[in-house]
């Protein structure tokens, strides 16, 4: 049971990795999100297909490719190319590709929120003489975050999961922290199982809380 113990605690090292890189990917993803989702939207057919093209090249390949690309792919491509480049730390790419990841599955997320929204809220604020800006300022965006806030709670959750594939490109989360004890002590079943504990440590009160806002917002629709 001890050996079981210390694959937990062992595993909890990397978690500051996880967490940092999991919120710095949701900030991101939101911001970037929210600008994809704007961009499918829009009038400009060149903008579009910009916005098109990126959402299904991110959510089309696994996000372990991407992290390989960006950590170690560019930069030999950089030097093959005589610019001498490598990244200061790792976590700076990893931290990268989750975001740029997280931000295409954000998009669909956001223009969901952002179609949810009454038409008529919107035709009776363009009568009013609104902007088209003014009107998703003000009325359209408002509401769309309302409406994708437990979203984003799940998409924290499974960021929490997915940062697992950057042990593949040397960051110490909590998978790589399980992998580095396993490979010096040959506990291998301990160690994974102490990193399968601390990840449902995390994401199971996280998917509760999300479930619970879920039925907390349904039920100020239902009034309204």
């Amino acid at each position: 049971m001890k050996v079981y113990l210390e694959g937990v605690l062992v595993a909890l090292k990397g978690l500051p990795e996880t967490l940092g890189v999991s919120l710095f990917a949701l900030v991101v993803g939101a911001a970037l999100g929210l600008c994809f989702a704007l961009m499918k939207k829009s009038e400009n057919k060149l903008i579009r297909i910009i916005s098109k093209i990126y959402i299904e090249i991110v959510r089309g390949t696994p996000m372990i490719v991407q992290a390989l690309i960006v950590s170690y792919g560019i930069p030999l491509l950089l030097q093959g190319k005589g610019i001498s480049f490598n990244w200061p730390h790792l976590i700076i790419p990893a931290m990268l590709v989750c975001g740029l990841n997280s931000a295409a599955y954000m998009a669909e997320v956001i223009r969901g929120g952002i179609q949810a929204v009454d038409p008529g809220q919107i035709e009776a604020a363009q009568s009013l003489g609104m902007t088209k800006s003014q009107v998703n300022r003000l009325i359209v965006l408002p509401q769309a975050f309302k409406i994708v806030i437990p979203s984003f709670g799940n998409e924290f959750v499974t960021l929490i999961k997915e940062t697992a594939v950057l042990s593949f490109v040397g960051v110490v989360e909590i998978l790589r922290s399980a992998q580095l004890w396993s490979a010096s002590t040959f506990e291998t079943f301990p160690a994974y199982i102490g990193a399968a504990v601390v990840y449902i440590m995390i994401t199971y009160p996280l998917s509760k809380g999300v479930t619970a806002l879920e039925k907390h917002m349904a039920k100020e629709i239902d009034q309204k």
